[in-house]
């Protein structure tokens, strides 16, 4: 039996009722759609991009609201096909659904201004559940594997990290405290100091100025070093020992 209209439509717009790997060609119009719609919305923040181009990205923002505000009634037409969803209201009163609607409200009302920049960055939340719904999800699944096998031990790092982070600051405050009091006058104002050091961002604003301050600092930016890497090496060794038994299981299952 031919499969109706709505049934067709269904498979094409909901992710969970596709039998084929990846998104459909309509969801991959979605995705495509979206990051418009996010681009347009960071470029409508650059004042000398709008007095330009302020035209075309007015028009850009009436084509998308026309093409979500169509997508968005034809998830709620096919949504009871789903056999997780009761009726209609019970999907739109989802999250995700209240969300969507929250975008087209920000794209159709010029009075919230750049403000609603806000809500539609949040759609990018929609490319991941999209893609994780589309059964692009082994990598994602590969990923929480190998952050959940290395937990202990990327939790123990973060400790080490957060402690060397205070002592450095602790240090500091007691020998830059005197010299530099709006910088190091107390522990809080060192820790945007240690943070920034550990991090070997060094943005330069808050430096040191006694000798002993200095061999702190190098001290500190030098273990900073290290404890940086070693959340990086545990999770690029979990990751690879995660791909690497995910190839076993397929190997398995293929034999």
């Amino acid at each position: 039996m031919q499969p109706s209209v709505r049934h067709r439509l269904s498979v094409a717009v909901d992710p969970e009722m596709r039998e084929d790997d990846g998104l459909s060609p309509f969801n991959r119009l979605v995705v495509s759609g979206i990051l418009l719609l996010i681009l347009v919305g960071v470029l409508e923040t650059e004042v000398h991009v709008i007095h330009r181009f302020g035209g075309v990205l007015e028009v850009t923002k009436a084509a998308l609201f026309v093409f979500f505000l169509v997508e968005y009634g034809l998830r709620l037409w096919v949504a009871p096909l789903n056999p997780r969803i009761r009726n209609v209201w019970h999907y739109a009163f989802s999250p995700s659904a209240l969300l969507d609607l929250a975008v087209l409200v920000t794209l159709a009302s010029p009075f919230l201004g750049l403000e609603a920049t806000v809500f539609r960055l949040l759609q990018l939340l929609r490319i991941l559940r999209l893609a994780r719904l589309g059964r692009y999800s082994r990598g994602m699944n590969l990923l929480y594997d190998a952050l959940r096998s290395r937990a202990t031990e990327l939790w123990l790092s973060m400790v080490m990290a957060l402690s060397l982070m205070l002592a450095a600051s602790t240090l500091l405050y007691i020998v830059e405290g005197e010299v530099q009091p709006e910088a190091f006058g107390s522990i809080p104002r060192a820790l945007w100091w240690a943070v920034e050091t550990l991090t070997t961002v060094g943005y330069g604003d808050v430096v040191p100025v006694t000798p002993l301050g200095r061999f702190l600092a190098a001290l500190t930016a030098l273990c900073g070093i290290g404890f940086i890497a070693l959340p990086t090496g545990l999770l690029a060794g979990a990751f690879s020992d995660a791909m690497r038994q995910s190839r076993e299981e397929r190997r398995h299952r293929h034999d």
